[in-house]
């Protein structure tokens, strides 16, 4: 009885100790979320189902990204246009990869308002109802961010064929990048705006690259004269 006792006790205590090692293991793989102290203050160790949580944004932030998806849009629109109206080999190459580039970020844009609980779309084309009385304004009309084509010049490109198409699609595509940086440009001249990392390191991307290609078809363009 003693020795069977003896045993019990002894199984006991060794899955005591497995107990508190798994548990001991278990604590050493929970992550450690350290929130660094203000200058001269101690950091602090925060509980494990700590999350984070994304900085506020502003106003004109919204609105850059949902100007821009639209923006972008008319980007992809055109370079669809091409399958049946250019055979220009280095201009299709270029259209691809603008539509490729801005269809990738038209993804990101859409992402990144997603996550701040803001909608894709702009509501009553970005203005205020105190702009809805102004005269002369046709609200039968989309807003047009800066550098989007008009109706009309979208009919044009989508009438021309060859070396007309060509140069009527360089002219509006340097137009149309030119606005996007006009939109970066006004972004950054607004109280407030811009500080968000993600939103910086993209319009950074897009003033880069677009200008980039604005020198590129300004090339292409002087050659077909």
């Amino acid at each position: 009885m003693v020795i069977t006792m003896f045993g019990r006790l002894t199984f006991l205590a060794a899955v005591l100790t497995c107990f508190l090692s798994i548990s001991a293991l278990a604590q050493q793989d929970a992550p450690v979320v350290v929130q660094p102290g203000a200058p001269g203050q101690p950091t602090k160790v925060l509980p494990s189902s700590t999350r984070a949580t994304l900085p506020l944004v502003s106003k004109k932030d919204v609105e850059f990204m949902q100007g821009m998806i639209m923006h972008h849009a008319q980007a992809v629109e055109m370079v669809a246009l091409m399958d049946s109206r250019t055979q220009n080999k280095e201009l299709r190459l270029l259209g691809a990869r603008i539509s490729h580039s801005q269809s990738e970020e038209i993804g990101l844009m859409e992402r990144w308002l997603t996550a701040r609980g803001q909608p894709t779309t702009m509501k009553m084309s970005g203005m205020d109802m105190s702009d809805m009385d102004m005269p002369g304004m046709d609200m039968s009309k989309p807003m047009l961010m800066p550098g989007m084509l008009t109706a009309k010049q979208m009919e044009a490109l989508r009438n021309a064929k060859g070396a007309e198409f060509d140069r009527l699609f360089l002219t509006g595509m340097i137009q149309h990048h030119g606005g996007a940086l006009t939109m970066v440009k006004d972004l950054y001249q607004s109280p407030g705006a811009g500080q968000d990392a993600e939103l910086f390191s993209f319009t950074t991307d897009i003033d880069s690259g677009q200008r980039a290609e604005i020198r590129i078809m300004q090339n292409m363009l002087a050659k077909n004269h």
